[in-house]
């Protein structure tokens, strides 16, 4: 069965790239253009995966992530979080939110992919 893919992110052209190359390789995929669709998103299905963009309208991704992080019953889905900033600040501030990885746009696609097995357990 395939696994399911939620990613949230406010750049609908990076979204639909991100989308894509989910659904290429046999990834289901559900999105959300900012944090409260995310949320909303995790009542419908629980992912196995969460991608997640660091700064969106409406609740970002460092509360979303510690919204989950906080929850018992998403706690342990892994997140990879996107962003555009690589500052040590900003390492620092993701390293609190208890992702489970990171990416820095902008970033090819190939790598995304390669995180996104790797937090999924696959080769």
């Amino acid at each position: 069965m395939p696994k399911t893919i939620l990613v949230a992110e406010d750049e609908v052209d990076i979204l639909k790239i991100i989308t894509f190359r989910l659904k290429r390789n046999a990834y289901n995929v559900i999105t959300a253009l900012n944090g409260k669709e995310a949320l909303e998103m995790l009542k419908k299905a629980k992912p196995d995966l969460i991608i997640l963009d660091l700064v969106m309208p409406i609740i970002d991704g460092y509360e979303v992530c510690k919204i989950l992080k906080a929850d018992v019953n998403y706690k342990d889905i892994p997140v990879l979080l996107l962003t555009a900033s690589a500052t040590s600040n900003m390492l620092e501030k993701i390293k609190l939110t208890q992702a489970s990885d990171y990416l820095i746009k902008p970033f090819e696609p190939e790598d995304l992919l390669k995180k996104a097995k790797k937090l999924l357990g696959e080769k």
